[in-house]
C-alpha cells in the first residue's frame, strides 16, 4: 500500500511532504527511528545512571514450575524503590528462563541494605509472603544485585538469594 499525507508513525506524526512513500520506505523509515531511539535511550542511562553510582538489581527463577509470584516489594536502606505486580506472561517469561530487572539507581559508596519482600503461591497452592534482607557495602563503580527466589521440595517455601556481581 502507498503512503501520503499526515499519518500516525510509532506514537508521533509525520507529513509526506515530499510525494509518495511505498511500504518499503516507511519501513526503513521506522527502523532509523527505532535505532535513534535506542541510541537516545542508551544516553540518558548513562547521563542518569552514571557508572561509579549505579546500582541494578535483578530477579530470577531457580525453581520454576514449583512457585507462581504473585508480587515483589523492593526495598533500599528502608524506602521503597520498586513494587511489581506479575502477569501471567510475565510469570511465563520467568520460568522460562527470563531476568526481570527491578531497580536501576545511583547509590552512593558504603553501608546499605536491601529487602525484598516476596508474594507468591507455592505448590501447594498456599499463599505465603517472605522478606528476605541483605546488608551490604557498595563499592565506587558499579554493582549488580541478582535477587533468586526458589521454592524448592518438600516444603515448597520461597527463599531468596542474594548474588552481587561487580
Amino acid at each position: 500500500g502507498w503512503v501520503r499525507g499526515w499519518g500516525e508513525f510509532s506514537g508521533f506524526q509525520y507529513k509526506a511532504n515530499f510525494g509518495y512513500l511505498n511500504r518499503d520506505q516507511h519501513e526503513q523509515i521506522a527502523l532509523s527511528q527505532g535505532g535513534h531511539l535506542a541510541s537516545v535511550r542508551s544516553l540518558e542511562r548513562q547521563l542518569l545512571y552514571p557508572t561509579h553510582t549505579r546500582l541494578s538489581v535483578f530477579l530470577s527463577l531457580a525453581e520454576r514450575e514449583t512457585l507462581d509470584l504473585d508480587a515483589i516489594e523492593l526495598f533500599l536502606d528502608d524506602q521503597p524503590v520498586a513494587s511489581h505486580l506479575y502477569q501471567n506472561r510475565e510469570r511465563s517469561a520467568l520460568e522460562a528462563g527470563g531476568v526481570q530487572e527491578l531497580y536501576i539507581g545511583n547509590l552512593a559508596t558504603g553501608q546499605h541494605r536491601l529487602k525484598a519482600v516476596i508474594t507468591a503461591r507455592a505448590a501447594d497452592k498456599s499463599f505465603v509472603r517472605r522478606e528476605a534482607v541483605r546488608s551490604f557495602i557498595k563499592p565506587p563503580g558499579a554493582l549488580v544485585v541478582e535477587l533468586t527466589v526458589a521454592a524448592p521440595a518438600p516444603d515448597y517455601q520461597p527463599r531468596v538469594t542474594f548474588t552481587e556481581w561487580k
